[in-house]
């Protein structure tokens, strides 16, 4: 996906940027949407939150593993609100959680507003190679890197977007 085509997702980037306090941003049809929620902090994220999440965690959700450098990372929260908006009420509420694996605190604050439409922002806590491992330990840091639990707990792992079956699983 090229972000430079997509009117929808510069709308709400720009109005993020533009209207940081403002409660309504408006879409490139001139919609009005509700800008994505500010993070006033960064949730911890260790191996033990992670077999937490998967154990007692919220069903359905959507965990993207990025860094600062990440230009795709965005793109696949958009995919995620696309086909969330597309699913209507009967998906909601649905967890979309960033993990930052290599910012902490103020810094992973800072790169929050590339992930419109969150609900959960964490950072790494520890030592990054050990928490990639408990994640999955076929994983080799390539971001972005996705894990999306559906509703009866099952996960599906991938490295950048999902496809659109695997979308249609998740949540079903």
């Amino acid at each position: 996906m090229n972000s430079s085509f997509n009117p929808r997702r510069r709308a709400l980037l720009a109005a993020t940027f533009a209207m940081p306090i403002a409660t309504m941003a408006m879409t490139a049809e001139g919609i009005a949407e509700p800008t994505p929620p500010a993070f006033k902090s960064v949730e911890t994220f260790t191996a033990s939150t992670w077999r937490q999440l998967l154990a007692k965690g919220p069903r359905p959700a959507a965990y993207v593993f990025t860094n600062t450098f990440c230009a795709t990372c965005p793109e696949v929260f958009e995919l995620l609100q696309q086909t969330l908006a597309d699913a209507g009420p009967k998906a909601n509420p649905v967890l979309l959680a960033a993990i930052m694996m290599d910012a902490q605190g103020d810094r992973a604050l800072a790169h929050a507003r590339h992930y419109v439409g969150a609900t959960r922002l964490y950072a790494f806590d520890g030592f990054e190679p050990a928490i990639r491992q408990a994640i999955d330990p076929k994983w080799r840091n390539v971001t972005p890197y996705v894990v999306l639990v559906g509703r009866g707990g099952a996960t599906q792992r991938m490295t950048g977007p999902p496809s659109a079956k695997q979308l249609k699983d998740w949540l079903a």
